[in-house]
């Protein structure tokens, strides 16, 4: 039986950035088809990751699949009224991700069903 160990901070820093297809990535893509520009500071990337790793030492460990769940949280609003914000040019900072995501990471019931 094999036995991995769990994904740290810098792990899920770098799934979000590194590869050519990234989630930090995919997103921009994403948003960049309603004409919609978005950018993320370097010090939102690195909390959305302490984020999620907070999230997967206290409920189910699932790994990288985290990123998905917090990313999709993070930008839903952002998803939802992006047709109405063609042309806007969004910056994510840490700002915007504490205010998204640190209600439910706390709340133990709320991350165990939402992320």
């Amino acid at each position: 039986r094999v036995e991995l160990e769990s994904l740290k901070k810098e792990d899920l820093k770098r799934i979000l950035t590194e590869p050519n297809n990234s989630l930090i990535k995919q997103y921009i893509a994403l948003l960049s088809t309603e004409k919609l520009t978005m950018d993320f500071t370097p010090e939102a990337i690195d909390y959305i990751a302490e984020r999620a790793y907070e999230v997967n030492s206290r409920t189910e460990d699932i790994g990288a699949r985290r990123l998905h769940t917090v990313m999709e949280k993070l930008l839903e609003d952002l998803l939802f009224n992006s047709p109405d914000m063609a042309g806007e040019k969004l910056l994510i900072n840490i700002d915007y991700v504490a205010q998204r995501l640190d209600r439910i990471v706390e709340d133990e019931d709320l991350s165990r069903y939402i992320l």
